[in-house]
C-alpha cells in the first residue's frame, strides 16, 4: 500500500455547536480521509487535533489550508495545519546561571530522546556551566549581567540569531525585562522553587524552612511581566521533616524535584499538549498522541 501523506489539523477556540461537523465535512468534501481525532472542552474552551491523510486529496494543498483558515476565522477559532513531512523540531534556548541540576536533567532527557525539540544554545550570565553544556554538544555563550541592559539586549539578539521557539529558564537567576517577555509571550518557561502563589520572589526555600511548613514544592510556569504570577504548567511537592531536616536538606530535596518538573513542562510544550487561554494552561492530546511516523510508514489506518 502506498505511503500515507499525513497532517494534523488543530482547532482551538471558545466552544460552540457544530465545530467537529463543519471541519469534518470540509475535509471529506475534498477527498481527505480522517485517520484519528481527539477533542475536549475545558472551561468552555474547545481543543481538537484531527489526523488526516492527504494522499487522495482532490484539491490543491494551499487551497485546502486557506479554506481551513477561513473556516476557523468564520467561527472565531484558531486553526493550525502541521504537515508531517515538513514538521521541523522546535528550537530551544536554555538560560542558566551557576546551578547545574536543571540543565543536567534536560541534557539527560535529550540523550534519552524525551525532548521532541532541538537545543540550539545555552545562554548564561556566568561561564560556570560551559563545560557541562559543551560536553553535551550544546553551543554555550555567556555575557555578564553587571550591565543588565546590555545583557538583556544580548539575550534578545541571541534569541533572534538562534530563532528560538521556546526559552527555558533552567535556574537562570535574573528577572527578564517586560519588553523581552512581551516579545516571547507564552514561549518562556521558568521553574520556581515554591508552590506558587506561596513564597514568590527570592529565597523561597529559606522562607519555607523558617516558616515551619511541612509540605513544599516547585512550580513550572510561563513567564509574564508580573513576577512569578504566570500561567502554571505543573507543580509537585516534597515533605519537610520539621525539626530534623536542615535548610540544606530542604534545598537538596527541592533541586531534584525542580529538574523533573521543569523537564516535564518542556516536554508538554514541545509535544503541543498545552495551550494558554485567558491566563490559564489547558492540556490537550497533542500531535505526538497520533504516532504519526509509525502510521505513515506502515500505511495502517485507524478508521
Amino acid at each position: 500500500m502506498p505511503y500515507k501523506v499525513l497532517a494534523v489539523i488543530s482547532v482551538l477556540g471558545k466552544d460552540q455547536k457544530g465545530v467537529v461537523a463543519q471541519f469534518a465535512t470540509y475535509v471529506a468534501e475534498r477527498g481527505i480521509n480522517i485517520e484519528d481525532i481527539e477533542q475536549r472542552v475545558v472551561r468552555g474552551f474547545f481543543v481538537m487535533d484531527m489526523l488526516v491523510d492527504l494522499k487522495e486529496m482532490s484539491s490543491d494543498l494551499s487551497e485546502v489550508i486557506t479554506g481551513l483558515l477561513q473556516l476557523g476565522k468564520k467561527m472565531e477559532m484558531e486553526v493550525r495545519v502541521h504537515l508531517h513531512s515538513e514538521r521541523a523540531k522546535r528550537k530551544i534556548a536554555i538560560l542558566v546561571s551557576k546551578e547545574a541540576h536543571c540543565l543536567e536533567r534536560l541534557i539527560a532527557d535529550k540523550r534519552e530522546k524525551k525532548l521532541n525539540g532541538q537545543v540550539v544554545c545555552v545562554l548564561s550570565n556566568h561561564p560556570d556551566l560551559e563545560p557541562i553544556a559543551q560536553q553535551a554538544g550544546f553551543a554555550f555563550e555567556w555575557k555578564t549581567a553587571k550591565d543588565p541592559r546590555a545583557h538583556f539586549e544580548w539575550l534578545e539578539q541571541k534569541f533572534q540569531q538562534y530563532d528560538a521557539d521556546l526559552i527555558v529558564l533552567a535556574r537562570y537567576m535574573r528577572i527578564l525585562p517586560a519588553e523581552l517577555v512581551r516579545a516571547h509571550e507564552s514561549r518562556i518557561i521558568n521553574i520556581h522553587p515554591s508552590l506558587l502563589p506561596y513564597f514568590p520572589g527570592a529565597m523561597p526555600y529559606k522562607q519555607a524552612y523558617e516558616s515551619g511548613v511541612r509540605v513544599h514544592g516547585c512550580t513550572a510556569h510561563f513567564v509574564t511581566e508580573q513576577l512569578d504570577q504566570g500561567p502554571v504548567v505543573l507543580q509537585d511537592v516534597f515533605h519537610i521533616n520539621v525539626g530534623v531536616d536542615t535548610l540544606e536538606d530542604v534545598k537538596s530535596k527541592g533541586a531534584a524535584l525542580e529538574a523533573g518538573v521543569l523537564s516535564k513542562a518542556v516536554q508538554l510544550f514541545l509535544d503541543e499538549e498545552l495551550v494558554v487561554v485567558d491566563g490559564k494552561v489547558i492540556f490537550k492530546p497533542g500531535i505526538s498522541r497520533f504516532d504519526i511516523a509509525e502510521k505513515a510508514d506502515t500505511g495502517k489506518s485507524t478508521g
